[in-house]
């Protein structure tokens, strides 16, 4: 399918979009160029590669039949110098109206190179959300004229906590349109967003492949800090029936020391180090629980181990992907996958589903798990108000005591009930 006329796009932008290579449009292109075209909100949802970016740079260059004097019409707002200068790059690419300018900002030596371009004058402005504050700041970046507010890898943004340059920056322009581009989205995205976004339109695409690989079954607990991760690990383990052999992963040795002490509190000698090796692991009566860090890079044979928890996801999603590959499907002593992730680490969830072409199951937390809460810091009121003292807690204590009637009933699942029942033989 070539590019359909409802899309609206200039005949000039479709000549250029073709020789460049984009014969058909995408998904995600279909579904919000209309919509971004008639002047809407958007946040538009996609894995990498579903084009995103050449999304809304149809969008600018289509709706840029005219410069302004030199004052930023569209201001781009990207994680990070690379990005920068990639998005820079495919304007260029596609932009065959030399008549429109664009400038990069990014953190460099001095800001005086990047304010004098922008002096000379800039149509569109690509920029890192805290460079762009910073010269905003400086009388260097005009946003009275704006039109076109762009946040793309928005997750990235949020991930590297710029949620307030993008705050200001979004509050500082008087009016205008706002687009998202994100890979996920999540609490703590919305909740940067949510103040400047009007009645958005939310498009979604999901481009899952076809699976290329058998995988043990694996389940998702979405939680929302580090602490909840605690209290769900502390809650699952307390299971001896059911997690009779255990391996939970984490990114770094700090991490692992940290997870498992908290474990020793309760489980005493049935929690170890990777130190004492997964065939001393496996033979061993007493120890069931085995922490290990991903950054030891220590190839493991996890073959017969019936529980992997990624308690944090490793950088390179190929690490977990090995963990996860079945080569023995059918089998009676299949492992279960289950992985804690955050709001920042959702992102990981979709590249690995993504390259393995079959979605995660989410599954229910349990009904008696405690959350924690988010740390803040304390408003000047509060500072000085007098703090009570908490009652003392036992040793150990990482969640509140079950009633009773609540003791080792947990709210899995129906998928992971059949799953986990399977598992009590061994």
């Amino acid at each position: 399918m070539a590019w359909p006329e409802k899309l609206k796009l200039n005949k000039q932008l479709i000549r250029s979009i073709t020789e460049a290579g984009y014969l058909n449009p995408k998904e995600i292109q279909l579904k919000t160029l209309p919509r971004i075209i008639g002047g809407q909100d958007v946040i538009a949802v996609g894995p990498e590669g579903s084009g995103k970016t050449a999304t809304y740079i149809l969008a600018v260059l289509n709706r840029l039949k005219h410069t302004n004097e030199g004052v930023p019409l569209v201001l781009i707002l990207v994680p990070d110098k690379g990005h920068v200068l990639d998005v820079i790059s495919r304007f260029e690419s596609l932009n065959k109206n030399k008549a429109v300018s664009i400038v990069g900002l990014y953190a460099s030596p001095g800001t005086e190179a990047q304010m004098n371009a922008l002096a000379d004058g800039a149509d569109i402005v690509v920029a890192t959300p805290d460079r762009a504050r910073a010269i905003y700041l400086k009388l260097g970046l005009n946003l009275n004229k704006i039109e076109l507010l762009i946040i793309d890898d928005a997750e990235q943004i949020v991930k590297q906590g710029l949620q307030l340059p993008v705050a200001e920056l979004a509050n500082s322009i008087t009016k205008c349109q706002h687009l998202v581009f994100t890979e996920v989205i999540h609490d703590k995205l919305n909740k940067m967003i949510a103040p400047f976004m009007k009645l958005p339109a939310i498009v979604e695409v999901d481009e899952i492949g076809e699976a290329a690989m058998e995988l043990h079954p694996q389940m998702l607990y979405h939680v929302p800090n580090f602490g909840t991760k605690l209290n769900l690990l502390n809650l699952f383990m307390q299971d001896e029936e059911l997690f009779t052999k255990t391996i939970v992963f984490v990114n770094t040795r700090q991490t692992a020391e940290k997870v498992y002490k908290t474990l020793q509190n309760r489980l005493k000698n049935a929690v170890a180090l990777l130190e004492i090796g997964v065939a001393d692991f496996e033979s061993s009566p007493e120890v069931r629980v085995l922490v290990a860090a991903n950054e030891n890079d220590i190839e493991i044979d996890l073959h017969h181990i019936p529980f992997l928890i990624h308690f944090e996801l490793p950088v390179d999603k190929e690490t977990f992907i090995n963990r996860v590959k079945n080569n023995a499907p059918g089998t009676e002593d299949e492992t279960l996958s289950i992985t804690f992730a955050t709001d920042l680490e959702l992102s990981q969830v979709k590249k690995i589903e993504q390259a393995t072409g079959q979605k995660v199951i989410p599954a229910e937390l349990p009904a008696d798990l405690v959350i924690e809460k988010e740390k803040t810091a304390a408003k000047p009121d509060e500072q000085q108000a007098p703090k009570r003292k908490a009652p003392v807690a036992e040793k150990g204590e990482a969640f509140h005591e079950k009633k009773a009637s609540n003791s080792k009933t947990y709210n899995y699942s129906s998928g992971l009930k059949a799953k986990m029942s399977n598992k009590r033989k061994h």
